[in-house]
């Protein structure tokens, strides 16, 4: 009788190594990724010199077309990266990153120094250029420009793990995003306090305003209401109590004399879509002599009406095919930005100071319940007539409901 024989267990080989083929083909994908990362730097760094120096912007075009470049080849490259382990990590997330990360770096920059904005673009791409000169140097052994740019045998040679795989999957896919998100939601927070010098501050649980008292000497006070189109009901109910029967309300609102304007100014719909009240809807003041103290429409540029008139009517119509021909039928001047500050916020503001000043001796308290983007310049305003901050209180506008 023969003995049963036993079945060894069965031996896992080893995966086959790569093609010779392979290691070329991913050298060149990364030299392509890399020397395009470099013409983008290079055009970039002379555009933003030229324009910083001499306002010459010529090399835009080309800056713009190798920069699309780039950025079409790194996603594939990062998408790589997930799944080949002979990609260095350390030097193409860098690459394939940066403009994402050089556009986050930007956010907080501008808000504090937007006048130096062509100076912080120059510097950003100063950036680009010294990462890819030192990853080009770490590969060539100094600084050298032999194709391919990252040679075969400086790739690593390491064996695929699904844990490593996971990892960067989750790392780019959850981490990343969530990152991201808080970042910019850190920005938007400091941007809102920054350009409304305060009144106005973006947090978590919400939208808040800063009700700001300014008192002169001889006891006139002077109250700054910062106001929002659309809030909460109860924050307009709020501020209307809180106006002494004695004071007197020097009321926002523009008004149409001559029939400019051919769409209403509404926020119905963005009301009714957030579930929000409406200004003029909510905020009825029942104490206090309440007095209009905006300008007319007529005072603003045709721009600015126009402008106003196209806003409205997509609000009102919504952007369809139909009407879209109406919004590339609008053709402002360069210099619209500056027409609208000055429309929307100058005029409008130096007029309030001209009622401010014809009130005052009328009343020992003047509330000025007007839009947020209007009281830094009205603070600054009032302050130079004497008055100084005497106390302040905060109101919640919008409250975030998760």
């Amino acid at each position: 009788m023969q003995p049963e024989s036993q079945t060894s267990p069965p031996v896992l080989a080893a995966p086959p190594p790569l093609a010779a083929s392979e290691p070329r083909s991913l050298a060149i994908l990364l030299s392509v990724c890399l020397g395009l990362f470099l013409l983008d730097a290079v055009f970039s760094i002379l555009d933003d010199s030229l324009g910083l120096l001499l306002g010459l912007h010529f090399l835009s075009v080309i800056r713009s077309l190798f920069g699309l470049f780039a950025l079409l080849i790194s996603l594939p490259v990062y998408v790589l990266m997930a799944f080949v382990p002979a990609i260095p990590k350390r030097y193409f997330i860098p690459v394939t990153l940066f403009t994402f990360a050089a556009l986050l770096v930007s956010i907080p920059l501008l808000i504090f120094f937007f006048q130096r904005q062509q100076l912080i673009m120059w510097c950003i791409s100063l950036g680009q250029l010294a990462i890819g000169l030192g990853i080009l140097c770490h590969f060539q052994g100094g600084l050298k420009f032999r194709w391919p740019l990252v040679p075969a045998n400086r790739l690593p040679i390491r064996n695929f793990r699904w844990r490593n795989c996971a990892a960067f999957v989750v790392g780019s896919l959850v981490a990343l995003p969530l990152v991201t998100g808080v970042y910019l939601f850190a920005c938007s927070s400091l941007a809102v306090s920054r350009l409304s010098d305060g009144f106005m501050a973006l947090r978590p649980g919400g939208i808040s305003v800063q009700v700001r008292t300014y008192r002169r000497a001889d006891g006139k006070e002077i109250c700054l209401f910062p106001m929002a189109h659309v809030a909460d009901a109860a924050f307009y109910q709020r501020v209307a109590q809180s106006f002494p029967t004695n004071s007197i309300i020097l009321m926002e609102g523009v008004t149409d004399d001559h029939n400019l304007i051919t769409n209403k100014i509404s926020y119905k719909r963005m009301a009714s879509s957030l579930g929000l009240a409406e200004q003029h809807e909510q905020f009825k003041p029942t104490q206090g002599e309440v007095v209009p103290a905006d300008v007319d429409v007529s005072i603003f540029s045709k721009d600015t009406i126009d402008l106003l008139n196209l806003a409205m009517f997509i609000h009102t119509h919504g952007v369809n095919a139909g009407n879209i021909q109406v919004i590339f039928q609008f053709n402002p001047t360069p210099n619209l930005e500056y027409e609208l500050i000055d429309d929307l916020v100058h005029k409008r503001n130096a007029h309030l100071i001209e009622q401010v000043q014809l009130y005052l001796p009328k009343s020992d308290e003047l509330m000025i319940p007007w839009g947020a983007a209007h009281m830094p310049d009205l603070a600054r305003q009032i302050q130079k007539s004497g008055f100084r901050l005497a106390k302040s209180q905060d109101y919640q506008v919008i409250r975030f409901h998760f």
